[in-house]
This record gives structure tokens, sequence and C-alpha cells, in this order.
């Protein structure tokens, strides 16, 4: 017999249990096929549209209402229209497959990339609604993998820092300019920065493209510090035995000639003129005594001409010049006298006769029931061009153990002892001492005519100069034009290199405040030292011990600076030695005095200071200290 197709009791038993698994297994099954989104799964139940599968009651058994009878779950579409690719109906379920970028059940969320390694970018992750990319700081570029990011040269661009220099940096750039000078990014250029606004200098401050200088009061004694900034006293470096003697009498003190002593003497009987003395000396011409009435009377002058005495008589309104005897201008003691005999003048020197010369009449003249003579010591009581033969009277030498008429001028003595300016130095050398403070200067013509050019004026200057210096900052030789306040040609010490801004010893040759060349020199060593200087159209170098010194300008500057001086030596100018008038600071790279032993050559003449326009009383014109040992 067949099989009953019909259920028996106990699978009516088991049909509810049978059901329940199939309602349990669909409900299973919905949430895992319609949440699957990116390997995600949705939330159980959800996304089941009409509800469970009910069952269908029946005699063959459960029977399940048959699929193709569901809604289409995508119809509406229930996923996001903007993050959604597709949307699959599962009967009863859907699944919404996102686009990339976007996620959630109905891929309505948007993914943030960047918060995963920057979204794989190398420096900036710009996040969006379902996307993102990357970008680069300023400065940088996107390269073209679209991740990586590469350095931008912004100086490939030739106007990026208009006329300043470019220089390329990571993601950026750097407009630069010298030292000196500030680049404006409005004008696209450098500025000079004035550092004298900054208050950079203790005194007087000179602003110059890309720099600044510094000066001090020169003529105050003050030299720039080592910070080039601030001012401090010019100190000796050489020790010079400058002390004197004070039973001494220094003749050159007068520089104007006038006599360092007057004596008046007056006898009731006629007196011969009794004098002795020693002396010492390097200066070859210049008078030493005076003995007699008024010019136009009787009256001698024993004086120095080319190193040997020389005797000018006057009597009776007659004349004589009469020179014998060494050369005595050797710097040596020697003793000399002078003495009036009947009819005759005998002159000795260390005791040995050298002229006697025969006189018509006595030096003592009678006025007024008395017996008069004028002595003067140093110079002459009138003009010298009323010499018998003219002679300049400036004497640099030194007078001691004086005797005049038998030790009857007590006065003398005491009056040098307290004026140390009266005095001399006790030891003394060849050359001219300047103090430090003071300077001569001369009326000097460098324009020439030379008869092979016709009136076509050419100039020179040559200096040489024989140095020991005592201190390392002073004007050794100058040209100044007083008219126009400027100083057209300057020779110096300086202890610093002006545009270098080093400390250095050096000597300086300048037009104006420009300097033309430098040269080392070893200025507190106590040796003599040797500075030349030559300056012509188109030239101008500087030696010092033959070793030629550094230019300080260019070919074309050099030519500038010459033709400003050539304009200055077609007007007067005056030439000065060892220092400057009182100029401003700024005037020349030097305003100090110079301190030392010098003599000076200029255009092969050699200067004496005895003949110049004027010289500082403390300036001895022949005759220089020694430098102290060292101790021991």
């Amino acid at each position: 017999m067949a099989p009953s197709l019909s259920p028996g009791p106990a699978a009516l038993r088991r049909a509810p249990q049978l059901l329940l698994l199939l309602l349990a297994a669909e409900c299973a099954l919905a949430p895992r096929l319609s949440g699957l989104r990116g390997g995600q799964a949705g939330p159980p139940g959800e996304g089941v549209r009409g509800g469970a599968v009910q069952p269908r009651g029946g005699a063959g058994g459960v029977r399940e209402r048959p699929r193709d009878d569901l809604p289409d779950q995508c119809t509406p579409n229930p996923c996001d229209r903007k993050g959604t690719q597709a949307c699959q109906d599962l009967m009863g379920n859907f699944f919404c497959l996102c686009k990339a970028g976007w996620g959630g059940r109905l891929c309505d969320k948007d993914v943030n990339e960047c918060s995963q390694e920057n979204g794989g970018c190398l420096q900036i992750c710009h996040n969006k609604p379902g996307s993102f990319h990357c970008s680069c700081h300023s400065g940088f570029e996107l390269s073209s993998d679209g991740r990586t990011c590469q350095d931008i040269d912004e100086c490939a661009d030739s106007e990026a820092c208009g006329e300043a220099r470019c220089k390329n940096l990571p993601g950026s750039y750097s407009c630069l300019c010298d030292e000196g000078f500030a680049y404006s990014s409005q004008e696209k250029a450098c500025r000079d920065v004035d550092e004298c606004l900054q208050g950079r200098c203790e005194q007087v401050c000179v602003n110059s493209p890309g720099s600044y200088t510094c000066h001090c009061d020169g003529r105050g004694g003050l030299k720039l510090s080592q910070d080039m900034d601030t001012c401090e006293d010019i100190l000796p470096c050489v020790p010079f035995s400058v002390a004197k003697s004070v039973k001494s009498l220094y003749l050159g003190r007068m520089f104007s000639g006038t006599p360092v002593i007057r004596l008046r003497f007056k006898r009731l009987q006629p007196t011969r003129l009794v004098a002795e003395f020693d002396f010492r000396t390097f200066d070859p011409e210049g008078i030493l005594l005076f003995a007699g009435g008024h010019q136009d009377s009787t009256w001698i002058v024993l004086a120095l001409r080319a190193g040997r005495l020389e005797l000018q008589l006057r009597y009776n309104g007659v004349g004589r010049v009469t020179s014998s005897g060494p050369v005595i201008n050797h710097g040596m003691w020697q003793t000399i006298s002078v003495e009036e005999l009947a009819r005759n003048l005998v002159i000795k020197v260390n005791r040995d006769a050298v002229m006697k010369i025969a006189v018509a009449g006595d030096l003592f003249q009678p006025e007024r029931g008395l017996y008069h003579l004028n002595l003067t010591v140093g110079g002459i009581p009138f003009h010298e061009k009323d010499l018998v033969q003219p002679i300049n009277p400036r004497l640099d030498g030194c007078m001691r153990s004086w005797n005049w008429l038998n030790g009857e001028d007590t006065t003398i003595q005491e009056t040098v002892k307290v004026n140390t300016r009266m005095q001399c130095f006790s030891v003394t050398e060849r050359g001219s001492f300047y103090p430090g403070s003071g300077f001569a200067f001369y009326s000097l013509d460098y324009m020439r005519t030379p008869l092979d050019v016709g009136t076509e004026s050419t100039w020179e200057v040559e200096v040489v100069a024989h140095i020991r210096p005592a201190a390392d900052t002073g004007v050794l030789f100058a040209l100044w034009a007083p008219d126009l306040r400027a100083v057209p040609l300057s020779v110096a010490l300086v202890d610093y290199h002006s545009t270098k801004k080093l400390k250095k010893q050096l000597v300086v040759l300048a037009v104006e405040h420009t300097a033309l060349a430098l040269m080392e020199i070893k200025v507190c060593d106590g040796q003599e030292h040797v500075v030349t200087v030559s300056l012509r159209d188109g030239e101008a170098t500087l030696e010092v011990d033959g070793t030629r010194g550094q230019s300080e300008v260019s070919a074309a500057q050099l030519q500038e600076r010459l033709a400003v001086l050539e304009r200055h030596l077609r007007s007067p100018v005056l030439t000065f030695a060892g220092g400057l008038p009182d100029v401003p600071v700024t005037s020349a790279p030097v305003t100090a005095f110079y301190r030392g032993c010098m003599t000076l050559e200029v255009n092969r003449r050699l200067l004496d200071l005895d003949e110049a326009a004027y010289k500082h009383s403390d300036i001895t014109a022949h005759s220089c200290p020694p430098v102290e040992p060292a101790a021991a």
C-alpha cells in the first residue's frame, strides 16, 4: 500500500517546530544579505519590507507564500542617491552598494580618508563628501602622483626680488642685500641703512652707502677705540727723554724772531763788552746775540750761517760781514765768547780765537750823561731786513753757563728756572720735535709751468718724511684750503682701517676724506721710518720704508680724486706739518696733532721750521729728544 501523503500525528506534532525553524532561518539570513556593504553587516532585522513570511495551512503541511509575490525593496530606492552606486533587491530586503568614499547602510555617511595615515598625502589632506585630495604648503607644488610635494624655485622668476639677490629656500625664498642695506618689499630693491640714526657713534657719525664711520675730536686728543664707535685718549706709545734742564736757555722759543732775552746796561764810565756762554745746536742758521744801540747807530750781531759763526757789524753807518771758524751745528756743547778790546772784537770758540776784527768805535754809546748798551739773545730788536746781510733770525739752539758783563744779570737764571718753555731738553738729537699740541705751516706753490709745455700748467706733490713717532695717531703732512675749509691732501698715522674696521697701525694717504692708499707701519718700535708720497697727473703712490702701500680706490675713483686735488692746487693752499687748524673732524681721516720727531722734504726741498709762516712755540725746529732706553 502506498504510503499516505497526509501527515501523521507525529508529523503534525513536528509542524509548529518546523515553522519556527523556517522563520528563524529567514530572519537570520535577511540582515546578513541586506546589511552587507564593503564587508560590513547591517543591524539585525533592518531592511525587511512587508514583514515575515506567513505560513499557509493545509492538509499537505506548511506552505510558504510564493516569493515573486514580494514587492521590489529598491522601489522606491531607500539608498542615499549621492553615495549609492546601486540598490539590490533581496526579496523582502535590500542592499545599498556604496560609491567609494561613502558608507553606512543607506550609503549616506561620508568616509574621512584623512583620518588614516593622512590619506597617503605627504603634506596636507583635504576630506570632502565622498572623496579627498592632497595639497601642499605654500612654496611647494603637488607632484604628478597627486600625493607628494616638491619645492617651487621662486628665484627662477627674475622679478622675484627685483634688484636684490634671490636665495631659494625649502618652501620659500629670501631677498638678500649687502651688509648695510635692507630689502624693501614695496620697491623690490636694496636701500641703505642709515646707521647714524641708530646712535652708533659716541661723537660724530658719517653715513655712507652700505656703511658708516665714526669720528673723534683728534685735535682734542681723542681717537677711535677698539670697538670703532667710541672714543679714547691718544696716549704716547714710545717714551721720549723730554726732561729739561733748568740751567739752560732755549733760543728758539719765540718763533717770530723776537729776542728771548733783552738786557739794558747803563754805565757811568765807558765799558767794554764781555760775553761768554756754552752753546749747542743742530740749526745751521740764526742769531745768537745782538749788542749795541739802535739800528742806525753802532752794533754787532753774532749769528750762525751754514753752521759757521758770522759777525755783522755797523759802525758809524758802515756795515761789514765776516765769517770764520769751524762748523759748530753738530749738537755738541762748545764755549763761545765775544770780547771787545781796544779797537778790536775777538770771537773765540772753545778758547780758540776764530775772528779778530778791527772796529772804529765802542759798543757802549753815551746818552744823557750815561753809557748805554742793549743786549738781546736769540733775536734782534729790529727787523732782519735792516741787517747788513739779511738772515733768518730764528735759531733753534740752547745756551747755558752764560756770563754777560761779568755776571751782572742774576735775574735771568731765576726767570728761566720757573718757565719750562724757556728751558732746553737735557739731551737732544737731530730732527724736529712735535709735542702733539701744535703745527707749522708754509705758503708753497705746487703748480708749475715747464718751458717745454708752454702755458699748460702741471702739478706734483712729493713728500719724504723721516719720522720717529711717539704716538700712533697724528697728521704728518697736509694741505689746507682756507676759503673752502677743506683738506685737499693729507698724510697721517692712524691705528685703524676705516673701511674694514680693523685695528692696525697705518699710514694713510687721503684726498679730502677719502683714503687713496694705506700701508702698515710699526709705529711704536722707537725706530726711524721713511714715508714717501708721490702724486701727479694720473698717479698716487705711498711707500713706507721702501714698501709700496695698497690702493683703496678703483682706477676711476683715483682719477676723480686727483682731479679734485688739482682743482684745489689751482687756488691758494697752505702746507701744514704736524697737524691741522681748527677743522671739522670729518674733513680728513685724521685731524689729531702728530707727536714725535720728524723732518719733511717737499718737492725735493727740506722744510726748515724756522722759515715757516707760523710755528707753534712748543715745536723745536732742529733738535729732538731721544727715545728713553728700555727698562732692564
